[in-house]
Protein backbone atom coordinates (compact mmCIF):
# COMPACT_ATOMS: atom_id res chain seq x y z
CA UNK A 1 0.00 0.00 0.00
CA UNK A 2 2.90 2.56 0.45
CA UNK A 3 3.79 2.07 -2.90
CA UNK A 4 0.17 2.47 -3.94
CA UNK A 5 0.02 5.87 -2.14
CA UNK A 6 3.24 7.32 -2.94
CA UNK A 7 2.45 7.00 -6.94
CA UNK A 8 -1.12 8.12 -6.16
CA UNK A 9 0.87 11.33 -4.22
CA UNK A 10 2.59 11.93 -7.33
CA UNK A 11 0.30 11.87 -9.58
CA UNK A 12 -1.31 14.88 -7.65
CA UNK A 13 1.21 16.90 -7.67
CA UNK A 14 2.36 16.42 -11.32
CA UNK A 15 -1.10 16.80 -12.18
CA UNK A 16 -1.28 19.74 -10.26
CA UNK A 17 2.24 21.26 -11.89
CA UNK A 18 1.09 20.56 -15.45
CA UNK A 19 -2.30 22.18 -15.10
CA UNK A 20 -0.57 25.24 -13.55
CA UNK A 21 2.44 25.25 -16.78
CA UNK A 22 -0.32 24.89 -19.58
CA UNK A 23 -2.68 27.55 -18.01
CA UNK A 24 -2.32 29.50 -21.04
CA UNK A 25 -1.61 26.82 -23.46
CA UNK A 26 -5.62 25.53 -24.15
CA UNK A 27 -5.14 22.56 -22.17
CA UNK A 28 -6.81 21.48 -19.13
CA UNK A 29 -5.33 18.87 -16.56
CA UNK A 30 -7.85 17.34 -13.85
CA UNK A 31 -6.67 15.02 -11.30
CA UNK A 32 -9.46 12.90 -10.24
CA UNK A 33 -9.37 11.44 -6.52
CA UNK A 34 -13.01 9.34 -6.00
CA UNK A 35 -11.98 7.76 -2.53
CA UNK A 36 -13.34 4.11 -2.49
CA UNK A 37 -15.58 3.30 -5.89
CA UNK A 38 -17.24 -0.10 -5.81
CA UNK A 39 -15.68 -1.55 -8.48
CA UNK A 40 -14.55 -5.48 -9.87
CA UNK A 41 -10.68 -4.78 -8.28
CA UNK A 42 -11.99 -4.02 -4.63
CA UNK A 43 -13.25 -8.01 -4.61
CA UNK A 44 -10.49 -9.56 -6.96
CA UNK A 45 -7.83 -7.77 -4.74
CA UNK A 46 -9.40 -8.83 -1.40
CA UNK A 47 -9.87 -4.67 -0.85
CA UNK A 48 -13.78 -5.46 0.51
CA UNK A 49 -12.30 -6.97 3.79
CA UNK A 50 -11.19 -3.32 4.49
CA UNK A 51 -12.55 -1.03 6.59
CA UNK A 52 -12.28 1.24 3.72
CA UNK A 53 -15.13 -0.06 2.09
CA UNK A 54 -17.63 -0.13 4.55
CA UNK A 55 -20.11 1.66 4.63
CA UNK A 56 -21.89 3.48 1.94
CA UNK A 57 -19.36 3.20 -1.26
CA UNK A 58 -19.37 5.07 -4.37
CA UNK A 59 -20.42 3.70 -7.58
CA UNK A 60 -18.57 4.29 -11.11
CA UNK A 61 -21.44 5.72 -12.84
CA UNK A 62 -21.25 8.43 -10.28
CA UNK A 63 -17.64 9.47 -9.77
CA UNK A 64 -17.68 8.96 -13.62
CA UNK A 65 -20.34 12.17 -13.89
CA UNK A 66 -18.95 14.46 -11.07
CA UNK A 67 -15.10 13.42 -13.23
CA UNK A 68 -16.75 14.82 -16.28
CA UNK A 69 -18.41 18.44 -14.65
CA UNK A 70 -15.11 19.07 -12.77
CA UNK A 71 -13.53 18.25 -16.46
CA UNK A 72 -16.09 20.80 -18.34
CA UNK A 73 -15.78 23.12 -15.68
CA UNK A 74 -11.35 22.86 -16.10
CA UNK A 75 -11.13 22.14 -12.34
CA UNK A 76 -7.55 20.76 -12.15
CA UNK A 77 -8.39 18.57 -8.61
CA UNK A 78 -11.71 16.85 -8.19
CA UNK A 79 -12.37 14.98 -5.68
CA UNK A 80 -15.54 13.02 -5.58
CA UNK A 81 -17.84 12.34 -2.64
CA UNK A 82 -18.64 15.13 0.18
CA UNK A 83 -17.00 11.67 2.99
CA UNK A 84 -13.56 11.93 0.56
CA UNK A 85 -13.65 15.51 0.60
CA UNK A 86 -13.64 15.88 4.17
CA UNK A 87 -11.18 13.29 4.62
CA UNK A 88 -8.65 14.69 2.11
CA UNK A 89 -9.24 18.61 4.17
CA UNK A 90 -8.76 16.99 7.53
CA UNK A 91 -5.06 15.79 7.25
CA UNK A 92 -4.38 19.72 7.02
CA UNK A 93 -5.35 19.79 10.22
CA UNK A 94 -4.50 16.42 11.67
CA UNK A 95 -0.67 15.56 12.39
CA UNK A 96 0.68 13.41 9.96
CA UNK A 97 1.90 10.90 12.79
CA UNK A 98 -2.34 10.29 13.34
CA UNK A 99 -3.09 10.70 9.65
CA UNK A 100 -0.47 7.55 9.41
CA UNK A 101 -1.70 5.75 12.12
CA UNK A 102 -5.73 6.58 10.73
CA UNK A 103 -4.75 5.22 6.99
CA UNK A 104 -3.27 1.91 8.31
CA UNK A 105 -6.33 1.60 10.73
CA UNK A 106 -8.80 1.96 7.28
CA UNK A 107 -6.91 -0.34 5.33
CA UNK A 108 -6.83 -3.25 7.82
CA UNK A 109 -9.40 -5.99 7.51
CA UNK A 110 -12.97 -5.53 9.14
Amino acid sequence: MSVYAASKAYVLSLSEALSEELRHSGVAVTAVCPGPTRTGIINSSGGNNSKLFKGKIMKPKKVAKLTYEAVSKKKTVVITGINNKILAQSVRFIPRSIVRKLAKKLLEEK
